[in-house]
């Protein structure tokens, strides 16, 4: 029997995908680029807009459309192998190796420190602040995490429409009472000549296309136990879904990046994200603006990892069907999350940005080939040509973006700059684009002629 989510429906899973997708990263991001890009902010909106909403949407889209029972499915068109491999590194990236470890970093860095550093009396606080909020911080995320059938309750009908609240209180204050104009600011840095290029990497901080891909199957899950069993149907809700959450983010980060802008007119530039959000508080709501920003970050944090916890358990306990429960992986990768996490944010971040850099070409041309692959009949030779070339190219970006001293031992420098000599649009860091097209156009006459063979034969 054909049926639709009705209105009702679609608000909640919108609202659930929403709260997955949404987290303090989210927030950091454009209220720096804000700072940074001055009146140059809506060139670095539009960038920013195209990789942090339009891709996370595609690659839910995609999950959808393509009809698979999740990115392993998806990404084993290229080849099994792969399949197995891009899976595993995808959900480590945004899972325990840096997005659910850097939720709680940046939860405690941006909210938490300033009010335990002004009133912390005991010795243990003092000594590890840290420690012990990211303790807490994962309890409370593998509380909800072991608690996967209700997902829609607590993110979508608790914790998000709090954190809603508190953002709301921040940005409309800061709106109705401008520190600057946009235009009266100057744009600092690669924003002051390539804005809209700029803006389009910085959507890769959110890892929010990577996120699209693992989500997907949650909200087709989600879907399903709603009752919705067609597959085009279930495609179609899931599409609709996607589009009302991401017209949320989109307004929200917009608005957070107006916010950055005007605030320069009363602030200094900030080194970073967290610290500019925490100045914005404190400048319209004084010490009671460190509390505002410790709840609102922290309840983004919190429903983000709940999600990333949730769909890295499910995807892991998919790949391999006899090993661990859902229950123990969620448990490990809490774990795990915890005692990365202590690392620090800066080193997080440092080593999340190479990562980042070769898997996001890699997801990016695997929503495309998956979104129009109805045209080349999804044939597995143009996923795997494309993906090659793609990989080869994305590989450079990773060992540039290797720390100095890791890319010096390796003695890679001149071999890299050479590469980016000969790939078009390197230095804007999208060297991969010509490769991919170019695998593209082999991958598609490969299928063609291997069909004209196959007629002469018949």
């Amino acid at each position: 029997m054909k049926r639709s989510l009705d209105r009702r429906e679609t608000v909640f899973v919108a609202s659930m995908l929403f709260g997955m997708f949404f987290g303090a990263g989210n927030l950091i991001f454009p209220v720096s680029m804000g700072q940074m890009a001055g009146s140059n902010t809506w060139q670095a909106a539009s960038g920013f807009l195209i990789t942090g909403v339009g891709l996370p949407l595609l690659g839910v889209a995609a999950l959808g459309i393509s009809m698979e029972d999740g990115l392993l499915g998806l990404s084993s068109r290229v080849g099994r192998r792969y399949g197995r491999f891009f899976t595993c590194a995808l959900y480590l990236t945004i899972g325990p190796f840096f997005a659910i470890p850097r939720c709680a970093t940046v939860a405690y860095t941006v909210g938490v420190e300033r009010i335990v550093q002004g009133n912390a009396r005991t010795a243990v606080v003092q000594m590890t602040p840290l420690a012990v909020f990211s303790l807490l911080f994962f309890a409370a995320v593998l509380f909800f995490s072991l608690r996967p059938g209700e997902i829609l309750i607590w993110i979508g009908k608790v914790l998000n429409p709090l954190f809603l609240l508190f953002l709301g209180i921040l940005v409309v204050r800061a709106l109705l009472s401008p520190m600057g104009s946009i235009s009266g600011t100057a744009p600092e840095g690669a924003y002051a000549a390539g804005a809209f290029f700029k803006g389009v990497l910085e959507g890769y901080n959110t890892m929010d296309a990577l996120a699209g891909l693992a989500f997907g199957i949650i909200v087709v899950n989600v879907i399903r136990d709603l009752g919705v069993k067609n597959p085009g149907d279930v495609a179609k809700s899931t599409v609709f879904s996607g589009i009302l959450s991401s017209a949320l983010m989109a307004v929200i980060y917009v608005l957070v990046t107006v916010v950055g802008a005007q605030s320069r007119g009363g602030l200094p530039l900030s080194s970073n994200g967290g610290e500019a959000l925490a100045l914005i508080a404190e400048h319209y709501f004084g010490s009671a603006g460190a509390v505002i920003l410790a709840v609102t970050v922290t309840l983004a944090c919190l429903k983000t990892a709940v999600g990333l916890i949730t769909s890295c358990g499910e995807a892991f306990q998919e790949i391999f069907p006899k090993g661990p429960s859902y229950r123990a992986w969620a448990v490990l990768f809490s774990a795990l999350s915890f005692l990365i996490a202590n690392l620090g944010l800066d080193a997080i971040v440092s080593w999340s940005e190479p990562v980042l850099l070769f898997l996001y070409p890699l997801a990016i041309t695997l929503i495309l080939l998956a979104l129009f692959g109805r045209f080349f009949g999804n044939d597995g030779r143009v996923y795997c040509w494309v993906t090659g070339f793609t990989a080869a190219a994305a590989a450079v970006d990773f060992i540039n973006a290797l720390p100095d001293q890791v890319l010096s031992g390796l003695r890679l420098e001149k071999t890299v700059e050479t590469a980016k000599n000969i790939l078009p649009f390197s230095k804007h860091g999208f060297g991969w684009i010509c490769p991919a097209l170019l695998g593209l156009v082999i991958g598609l006459l490969y299928c063609a002629y291997k069909k004209n063979i196959s007629r002469e034969r018949v």
